[in-house]
């Protein structure tokens, strides 16, 4: 492994984007949570919103921080170690990357300071609408991105010259087949994860005795948050399925291990892809479910791995990070129902659930980095699918300058990522009267409801 550039660049590229990825995960909803907290702050003049806001803003400056500095170190890559994606790409991939920048980065960067330091400085309602510009700032670039991400997946609106592609529908670009799937997708994804790490911290607060009586309320919200986004992220994965299965077909065989093409083909809850002898190992099977799944038929015709020789993704990869996702989702929607259903008409939450949601704060960022592995290993072998194959778009560095500038990386991201987690325990662990110093405005003492 350590002699390939290629296949170094490649889990440098991913190592950058999985680290990066963690903090858009929680600002592109906490950003909306943060919008609530001060619609129902002005609607009901209740304090307690105003202290979970002062609370919470916090984190997201700390998390919108560390997703801006992250970005710039993935997006200087694609000229680093991928030169020949933007020489073939470039006309879609950077106009797409600069609109991000244009529209929703500045939209953010003019109003997050408002936001963060405005409460005593412009009124209620501005400081309401500079949120609100966040939010959608924050939404929108996910818009940019993911709009780049889908193409690459299922390219539209183009024409190849001389091997370079060339835009013919900046429309059919932008809204290419798989875009507004992966784009929902993506936002329940960040719900989740804020609504998990909300009542997560909510419930080391509980539970260490240092919660406001605000705190329960936002538990509440979190849990109430992640009730509704996890139904509606099971319909939405459907519906994002059926479009793959139709666009990529190769990346569905590796998710469910088919080897042959089949009509009434299983679903295998676990088992061993074994790629050298074309079969699953060990594989415990529901009769005819995969057809059931992605056909919605139990004779659905499921293409296998043997149709794509040389040209699918490696299987055990995706097979696993698919199932490590949808086994958390899964287990995200039962434990949002429990809390929700213990917690109605204002009920305290019991300590077995506090426990729980104490050791899921972060598993939002699980699914999150499971999912995007199933996306990105899945095209694999291509960059963008069909198009251009990765290996054909890699600089030509030496292995021993690709290595040693990853394991620079890890080492740095692994510091960064416990620093992070440091630092929210700390807020969390924190005495509710002490977080209530830096609220603005008369009630200045009340304690806080974070």
């Amino acid at each position: 492994m350590l002699d390939d550039p290629v296949l170094l660049a490649r889990i440098q590229f991913a190592a950058n984007i999985s680290f990066h990825i963690l903090f858009p995960a929680i600002t592109i909803g906490l950003a909306w949570v943060l919008l609530y907290f001060r619609w129902r702050g002005l609607r009901s003049g209740d304090r307690v919103w105003d202290h979970a806001y002062a609370y919470w803003v916090k984190i997201f400056a700390l998390t919108f921080a560390m997703g801006v500095v992250s970005g710039i170190t993935m997006s200087f890559q694609f000229g680093t170690n991928w030169p020949g994606f933007m020489e073939k790409a470039g006309n879609v991939a950077g106009p797409l990357l600069g609109y991000e920048v244009l529209t929703a980065f500045f939209l953010e960067a003019s109003f997050l300071g408002i936001m963060l330091f405005g409460r005593n400085r412009v009124s209620e309602r501005m400081h309401f609408v500079a949120t609100l510009l966040v939010a959608v700032g924050t939404t929108l670039s996910a818009f940019w991105i993911l709009s780049l991400n889908s193409w690459m997946q299922t390219p539209a609106g183009y024409r190849l010259e001389n091997g370079v592609v060339m835009v013919e529908s900046w429309w059919a670009v932008i809204f290419n087949p798989s875009f507004p799937y992966r784009l929902v997708h993506m936002l329940l994804a960040s719900f989740l994860t804020c609504a998990f790490l909300v009542a997560g911290v909510s419930a080391w607060r509980l539970r260490g005795g240092v919660g406001g009586p605000g705190t329960v309320r936002v538990l509440r919200t979190g849990l109430l948050l992640a009730a509704v986004a996890a139904p509606l992220q099971v319909i939405t994965g459907d519906l994002h399925g059926l479009n793959t299965l139709e666009h990529q077909p190769a990346k569905v065989a590796a998710m469910e291990a088919v080897w042959e093409t089949q009509r009434g083909a299983p679903f295998t809850l676990l088992g061993w892809p074994d790629e050298d002898q074309r079969r699953n190992r060990l594989a415990l099977e529901i009769p005819y479910a995969a057809s059931l799944i992605l056909t919605h038929d139990t004779q659905g015709e499921v293409r296998g791995l043997n149709d794509f020789a040389g040209e699918h993704p490696p299987v055990a990869a995706v097979f696993w990070s698919f199932r490590i996702m949808l086994g958390l989702g899964t287990l995200m929607l039962l434990v949002a129902w429990w809390g929700t259903w213990q917690t109605r008409r204002g009920r305290e939450p019991s300590a077995m659930l506090l426990m729980t949601l104490s050791w899921m704060t972060f598993s939002g960022w699980v699914a999150v980095l499971a999912g995007w592995y199933v996306t990105e290993v899945g095209r694999q072998p291509w960059i963008v699918q069909g198009l251009l194959r990765v290996a054909d778009v890699a600089a030509d560095h030496a292995p021993a300058t690709v290595a040693s500038t990853l394991f620079g990386y890890l080492l740095l991201y692994l510091l960064l990522l416990a620093s992070y987690i440091g630092a929210i325990r700390h807020l969390a662990l924190k005495p509710a009267a002490s977080l209530g110093q830096s609220l603005p405005g008369p009630n200045r003492l009340v304690t806080p409801g974070a």
